[in-house]
Formats: C-alpha cells, structure tokens, sequence
C-alpha cells in the first residue's frame, strides 16, 4: 500500500496550525507531526505560506459543501439562506483551525491569520451573493446590489447570533430566524 505523503503532510501542517496557530507552526513541528523530514514536505510545497494556504482551501471547500447540503429546493430563499448561515457559521465557530486563528488575530494580529480569516468571510459572502443573484432571478427577492445585500445579511445574521451574546442572554434559534426576517426578509421579499 502506498502512503500519499502529500495528504500526510497537509493532514499534519493542518493539525500543527488548528494546535500551534499560523505564527508559531513551523516545518520542523509539521514534519514531526507527519513523521516526514522536513526536505519531503518541500518536495509539495515551496514554503510555509503555500502549505497554509492548501489547508485554507479545503477549510472553504467544506465549508461550500456544508452549504450545499442546506439548499433544498422545495424550500424558500430565505429559508434556505438561514439554514446555510446557520450551519456554515456554526462550523466555522467548531473548526478547530477557525478558533486557533480567531484566537491569534485577537491576541497577536498576526497578518497572516487574518488575511486567512478575511479570506473564509469572502468566500461565504461570495456563496450568498450567487444564492442572492439566483434569488432574484427567480423574483423571490428584490433587485439590488447582490454584494452589498450578501455583506448586510451575513452581518446581521452574525450579529444576532454572536455579538448580541457579548452584551446580552443569547437569542435561540428561532428568535435569531425572527429577527432576521423581521428586520431584512421582509424588506427585500417581492410579493410573489
């Protein structure tokens, strides 16, 4: 049987950066976890960056399937669209990875960690503007600028569910829904 080592180091390297963060793994602590030396993992990946960034890819890519699994198509838009916001943020606050690097921006803003966070929060704002644009193209939603309608829903839906926490009792499931569709489904929902 051969051993794919290429999927043993980024199985390693995402073990080391969800433990250690982005600023204290290093290739030495990967090819240990790996049981590699550390000449093997070059032989993948030109650096640390590079290995990083393969790992954030698959985080994205489980998150888009998450997603995915959440659209049913006997359901509404905005039904769907609080189901996979639900879901894809509830993950993402459980990814191991996704904490350890939450964790290093608040407590050393490590560029890195947050370009890698910043680039999580493109890729479900960009997943909600095609659910957005396919929306409006079916006229259950309103037409407007998809980017901008993506950006406000991610944000409040955050806000309710994670920020109103910090200041207040947390708001349950149910209430975050009415919330959500009390202050922006409603406005955005054609008639139809």
């Amino acid at each position: 049987m051969s051993i794919d080592r290429r999927k043993q180091i980024v199985e390693a390297a995402a073990q080391s950066f969800a433990l250690f963060g982005y600023k204290a793994t290093t290739m030495d602590q990967v090819a240990k976890i790996a049981q590699v030396g550390k000449g093997t993992i070059y032989t993948f990946f030109t650096n640390k960056e590079e290995l990083f960034d393969e790992i954030l890819q698959q985080l994205i890519h489980e998150m888009k399937e998450i997603a995915d699994r959440e659209i049913q198509a006997d359901k509404s838009f905005f039904d769907n669209l609080y189901r996979v916001l639900d879901r894809v943020l509830d993950f993402r606050s459980r990814h191991e990875l996704a904490m350890k690097l939450s964790q290093e921006v608040r407590d050393f803003g490590t560029p890195m960690a947050k370009d890698a966070l910043l680039t999580l929060e493109g890729a479900l704002l960009e997943y909600v503007e095609r659910q957005v644009r396919l929306a409006m193209e079916k006229g259950e939603v309103k037409d407007a600028d998809p980017k901008i309608i993506s950006f406000v829903m991610l944000q409040l839906y955050k806000a309710l569910s994670t920020e109103w926490n910090k200041l207040h009792e947390p708001l349950d499931k149910e209430s975050i829904k009415s919330y959500f569709q009390l202050h922006f489904m409603d406005g955005l929902a054609t008639d139809k």
